[in-house]
């Protein structure tokens, strides 16, 4: 059956045009429903035995989804139309409701009710879409209900009232979320039901959990109409709101309106806006733009004494923490050249599940054992949420996780719902899952449909991958590879004779379009903690087929050069290989063979002759203005037994490490070149921005403090600074070069199309083009640029993908995403097992003073490679104000010739603590 709509639409040249639209219906669509006498169960997922079938509305399942995910949940129907409506709204939501409906453990159905005859519905005069949908909902379920008949019920769930009021009108069985959980006789399961909203049913409810005071706490934000009026006329500006990780009454707006980032101080300015938040910001006077540079260090414990005040109009209103000291230069300071200001509207929500602990409250009298708590989130960038609980008592010793469901301005903290228990509060494994939640990393298991993409082990080479004439034979040529100790994802190797630089061929088994590629795309990159590696890949082709292990034929993608002793390139070509390694190094290994003078072997002497033109290729590379950084890089010696450290301190660099580089940066160099001329507008490069003026004023002022002139004109002139930056303290330029490193921007990836050729330099490399093509076992961005290699050598055809812009845009922002958030992740593991190992182990030790505070300072361990406050009084102590001399970067106590600078030594004391139940921290104390 075909239905035809037609109408008339404009185009953007002005043309009406006339454009019909064809609905197909069909009579053969199933139910899914194991009990159908009528339709063919063979694809049935509903259970024979199923007493009642739930259909849920588009706020079901939207708002209810961490219920749905609960195993109680089960033998739902999941309509179309309901379906396109979430991906409309919320696409996380989304991928998890279709990972229900294909989990075969799960009793998830999809109906077609768009497209089957008796359940399609016109859209009548006059009536909304969301009114359609909602009858769209009701015609399904009355379908069901006769196509049944009377052997099963058919429940339709939803907290909307008028489509519940119409629902029941109509003859349906119909309840509230909560209500039909009730039913259920697991009290428990309540506690995951999301706080319906002032629109939906049990509004009552909702009031209980409000503060018994109903004074507005925050403005009321403006509607949307209004904030795009606003942002048109330039009263208001849009962005991200990211809130400082170390100070979370302290958040930032990049807008590009003004085209610098809008400064917004205390959570009354914030306005309940959560970080990673699209907000619409109004700017504060200019008077009212305070100065940053003495800020506070905000400590854990503060959290509690920021409080909000009525209603806010201006910074002058934002909270202050009186127990902190405040700095007396901020009486006298100057206004700032950033902008200030205030959050008057939300307009996308970042909001997601978050990991914690509670803190209890009082139990109300007579209240079914509903006890209301606060959920601390372990990042203290999130607000603490109120929540209601059936089984606080089996929590309070847990880590747990926690949704938000709304946030009234006339309540001090959102409103959410519990999730899930992760573990015990303090167990390694619990704790490692909550960095892994927190940063959004995918450490499940492989699907059976990912696992079915790979070759059956063992594998080995085919007749056809040696006879395929676009792959060359380099069998015979010496190579091999120098990886970190432990390495078993090896995908690169070395040889110096012609000198190729050999990839793992990881897309000969990753074929666009398959369940192995989707997931490789949305895991984007391989995540390294402490105790163990995430792999973006499955094991067997991580470690076996396509890991270049010695001694084993694997196949390659190669870069091979021709080069004078001089390390001039004089041709260059690319091209499909098969390989076989003899040998797989580490990286003391291989300094090792190069170091004793004594050993003469080819093997050696490769090593020796790639080493000789690392250095001049290094050399040719500084000189161009690449910078040599440093960073604080932690290495742990980890008991194989318990997992637990057992060493710890700074990770050495060595020349074999930085030969590995020199290859690996030349390779990811001459792949960008090869693929923009081929591909101008869909090539993936990577770009590091020049760091803007006021992200190096931090670097200018400690430089200009210890007597340093540091020239910032180009990446050039920073480098030869740098290079100048010596003391008589051996450890000296690495704390400079540290500090460097902190001012820059983040590199990037991004399609070529999205910018012009000026804007795809690489500062810190000094290089004009740049990409990544040497990991692709551990980074999905190489996977991307092999296809485009193999096209342009006209290898492979290009995946149709790189045909649209908008979908290549999306799949770099999600590779910076997740590059990010796998940064986040291994900080976070380094951070929880420096815990671990300092808990038994208080220790006294030297530190470097790296950044003033007026109320302390913030100190680098060397010995460690740690970071953290030292503060300068004992919290709630009176008097003895401390001062910041900006200019020479000390912090002085008044009246006194006691004070600190920038770089200075100091001895400290470190030692673990819990100031906050379940929130332990390392304290560092000056001696």
């Amino acid at each position: 059956m075909l239905q035809s709509k037609s109408f008339v639409k404009k185009t953007k040249q002005g043309r009406v045009i006339k454009v019909v639209r064809e609905h197909y219906l069909r009579d053969d669509i199933y139910c899914g429903a194991l009990s159908c006498n009528v339709c063919d169960t063979s694809a049935a997922r509903l259970s024979s035995s199923a007493s009642t079938i739930l259909i849920v509305d588009t706020n079901v399942v939207l708002n209810q989804i961490d219920l749905l995910e609960n195993p109680a949940i089960d033998d739902v129907v999941v309509l179309s139309v309901v379906l396109e409506e979430v991906r409309n709204k919320n696409l996380a939501v989304y991928n998890r409701v279709k990972a229900l409906c294909t989990n075969s453990l799960r009793k998830f159905f999809v109906f077609s009710n768009e497209h089957h005859r008796d359940t399609y519905v016109k859209e009548m005069v006059g009536e909304s879409p969301n009114d359609r949908n909602d009858r769209a909902i009701r015609v399904a379920a009355r379908w069901y209900q006769s196509h049944l008949g009377g052997s099963t019920q058919v429940l339709l769930v939803t907290n909307d009232k008028e489509n519940k009021r119409k629902a029941i009108e109509e003859g349906l069985s119909a309840e509230t979320v909560e209500s039909y959980v009730k039913s259920l006789g697991q009290p428990n399961l309540l506690d995951l039901v999301a706080l319906p909203t002032s629109e939906d049913v049990g509004l009552a409810e909702v009031e209980d959990l409000r503060p018994s005071k109903r004074k507005v706490i925050y403005s009321e934000h403006k509607p949307m109409s209004e904030i795009t009026s606003g942002l048109l006329r330039g009263i208001y500006h849009q962005g991200k709101l990211r809130i400082n990780r170390y100070n979370p009454f302290e958040a930032y707006v990049g807008s590009e309106s003004i085209g610098d980032e809008i400064v917004v101080h205390g959570r009354a300015n914030m306005n309940r806006a959560f970080d990673g938040d699209i907000v619409a910001v109004e700017l504060l006077p200019q008077d009212q733009w305070h100065e940053e540079k003495s800020s506070i260090i905000a400590d854990d414990e503060d959290d509690e004494e920021e409080d909000v005040r009525l209603v806010p109009s201006s910074a002058d209103d934002a909270p202050r923490n009186t127990n902190l000291v405040q700095p007396a230069a901020a009486s006298t300071a100057s206004t700032s050249s950033r902008p200030a200001g205030r959050v008057v509207g939300i307009i996308k929500r970042n909001w997601h599940s978050y990991c914690g602990s509670l803190e209890p409250m009082p139990m109300p009298a007579g209240n079914g054992g509903i006890a209301h708590a606060l959920f601390v989130s372990k990042d203290r960038r999130i607000p603490k949420i109120r929540i209601q609980t059936r089984q606080l008592g089996n929590l309070l010793d847990k880590r747990i996780v926690v949704a938000v469901d709304s946030w009234d301005c006339l309540s001090r903290y959102p409103s959410g719902h519990y999730v899930r228990t992760i573990g015990e509060i303090g167990d390694r494994d619990t704790e490692s899952e909550v960095l892994l939640i927190e940063n959004d990393i995918n450490s499940r298991p492989f699907s059976a449909q990912v696992l079915a993409c790979l070759p059956p082990l063992p594998w080995t080479l085919s007749s056809e991958d040696l006879a395929n004439p676009k792959r060359e034979d380099l069998r015979n040529v010496r190579v091999f590879s120098v990886d970190p100790p432990g390495c078993k994802d090896i995908d690169d190797a070395l040889h110096c004779t012609s000198l190729p630089n050999d990839i793992a061929d990881v897309t000969n088994f990753v074929l666009p379009g398959t369940p192995l590629d989707d997931e490789a795309s949305q895991r984007g990159t391989s995540v390294y903690l402490v105790e163990r590696r995430i792999d973006m890949l499955p094991k067997p082709l991580t470690e076996d087929i396509c890991s270049l292990c010695s001694d084993v034929e694997r196949l390659a993608f190669s870069v091979v050069w021709e080069m004078t002793p001089e390390a001039e390139i004089i041709y260059t070509r690319y091209t499909k290989s098969v390989i076989k390694s003899c040998a797989a190094l580490s990286y003391v290994e291989a300094q090792a063979r190069m170091d004793d003078s004594r050993l003469m072997d080819p093997l050696t002497t490769d090593l020796r002759n790639l080493n000789s033109l690392a250095k001049v290729m290094r050399h040719r590379r500084i000189e161009r203005g690449a910078l040599t950084l440093a960073s604080a890089e932690v290495k742990f010696q980890i008991d194989t037994e318990t997992h637990d450290p057992l060493d710890i301190g700074m990770y050495q660099i060595r020349e074999a490490n930085q030969m590995i580089e020199e290859f690996m940066l030349a390779a990811n160099v001459s792949v960008a070149e090869k693929i923009l001329k081929h591909f101008p507008l869909c090539s993936l490069l990577r770009r590091h921005p020049t760091p803007t003026k006021e992200m190096l004023e931090p670097l200018l002022r400690t430089a200009a403090a210890v007597g340093l002139d540091l020239d910032v004109s180009s990446s050039k002139a920073l480098a030869d600074s740098l290079d100048h930056a010596v003391d008589d303290d051996p450890y000296f330029n690495k704390l400079i070069r540290i500090l460097a490193t902190r001012c820059m921007t983040q590199a990037v990836y991004f399609c070529s199309g999205d910018l012009s050729p000026s804007e795809y330099h690489h500062y810190g490399l000094a290089a004009a083009l740049y990409t990544h093509f040497t990991s692709p076992i551990r980074r999905y961005a190489d996977v991307i640029v092999h296809r485009l290699l193999a096209a342009a050598l006209g290898i492979a055809k290009l995946p149709p993908i790189f045909m649209d812009g908008p979908q290549l845009t999306s799949i770099a922002d999600n590779l910076n995403y997740r590059h990010r958030n796998a940064q986040m992740a291994s900080r976070a593991s380094v951070e929880l097992h420096t815990l671990i190992y300092f808990r038994k182990r208080p220790t006294d030790t030297e530190a470097r003073i790296v950044k003033i505070k007026s109320n302390g300072f913030i100190v680098f361990i060397p010995k460690f490679g740690i970071e953290g406050p030292v503060y300068l009084m004992p919290r709630g102590e009176k008097g003895g104000d401390w001062v910041v001399d900006e200019v020479h970067q000390r912090v002085m106590r008044t009246g006194t010739n006691i004070g600190y600078g920038i770089l200075q030594t100091v001895r400290i004391h470190m030692e673990v603590v819990e100031p906050q139940p379940n929130r332990p921290k390392l304290e560092l104390t000056l001696i």
